[in-house]
C-alpha cells in the first residue's frame, strides 16, 4: 500500500501492475502510446497521487538500457519537453519570451538525459539553436526525421 505517497511501499511493482492493467507489456510501450504526454501526465494516468513523474522516467531509463534504446528514449523525452514548453511548436521568432521557452525546453530535456547521452543531447541542442527548425515544428514522437538526424541510433 502506498497511502498516497509515491515512494511508500513497492512503487516499482505498483507502477508495473498499473501498466499491465492499462494493457501494456512495458512502461515504454505505455509511454510511447502517449508520445507527447509529460512525465507528470504519465504518472497521473498510472497512479493518481502515488506515482511520480521521476519514477516513470527511472523505469523508462531502466527499460531503455536493457533494450539498448537509450537514444530513442532521449529523443522521446525531447518530444515531451518540447510539447510542454512549446505547445505551438518551434517559435517563428526567437524574441526574449520565446528564447526563454526554448531554453526551458532544451534545459529540461538535457536535465532528463542520462549521463551517457548528455554530450550528444547538448550538441543536438546547439544544432537546433544554430540552425532552427521550421516555425511550428512539433515532432510527434522519437522517430521524427529531424530528431533522427540530430540523434541517430547508435546502440548495439
Amino acid at each position: 500500500m502506498s497511502d498516497g505517497h509515491p515512494f511508500r511501499g513497492n512503487w516499482v511493482a505498483r507502477m508495473y501492475e498499473r501498466v499491465r492493467k492499462h494493457g501494456y507489456h512495458s512502461l515504454t510501450a505505455f509511454a510511447e502510446a502517449r508520445p507527447t504526454a509529460s512525465l507528470v501526465a504519465l504518472a497521473k494516468e498510472l497512479g493518481r497521487d502515488d506515482i511520480a513523474g521521476v519514477q516513470v522516467f527511472q523505469g523508462l531509463v531502466e527499460e531503455a538500457e536493457r533494450s539498448h534504446k537509450v537514444t530513442r528514449l532521449v529523443r522521446g523525452q525531447f518530444v515531451r519537453e518540447l510539447y510542454e514548453s512549446l505547445p505551438d511548436g518551434w517559435p517563428v521568432v526567437l524574441d526574449d519570451a520565446n528564447r526563454f521557452k526554448v531554453a526551458k525546453a532544451l534545459g529540461s530535456w538535457i536535465a532528463f538525459t542520462p549521463e551517457t547521452h548528455e554530450e550528444r543531447a547538448r550538441k543536438a541542442s546547439d544544432a537546433l539553436l544554430a540552425t532552427p527548425p521550421p516555425p511550428g515544428w512539433r515532432p510527434l514522437g522519437p522517430d521524427d526525421e529531424l530528431l533522427l538526424t540530430l540523434l541517430p541510433d547508435e546502440e548495439a
